[in-house]
């Protein structure tokens, strides 16, 4: 019997959508941007204008050409560190109990992200 693996194992990301991160690694090393969308079961982000590849469109109508659009790619999560709102560094993620829940923190500034 074969077991569905993201469906058993719930995945947990530190970084979230609307965060603003720096790249670590790979062709777009050191650009910065905003999550845009976030996938946890393949443990990838998407970064605005970071990772860009080419697609091929075909035609839609009849008539009309085919195209080559830009579009950004996901990449794992390992190649990118948050930049904290305070102090602009790059920064690991931290947590801390509060009496509201649990949050985000800066572990160099201790700034709640």
């Amino acid at each position: 019997m074969e077991i569905d693996q993201p469906s058993i194992i719930r995945k947990f990301m530190k970084l979230k959508k609307g965060d603003s991160i720096i790249v670590t690694s790979g062709k777009d090393r050191g650009k910065k941007g905003k999550i845009i969308r976030v996938l946890p079961e393949k443990n990838k982000i998407v970064v605005e204008g970071v990772n860009l590849v080419k697609r091929n469109s075909k035609p839609r109508r009849q008539g009309e050409k085919g195209q080559r659009v830009v579009v950004t790619a996901p990449f794992n999560l390992s190649n990118a560190r948050l930049v904290c709102p305070k102090c602009n560094q790059r920064t690991r993620v931290g947590f801390q109990l509060t009496p509201q829940g649990k949050k985000r923190i800066c572990k160099k500034c201790k700034a709640i992200v």
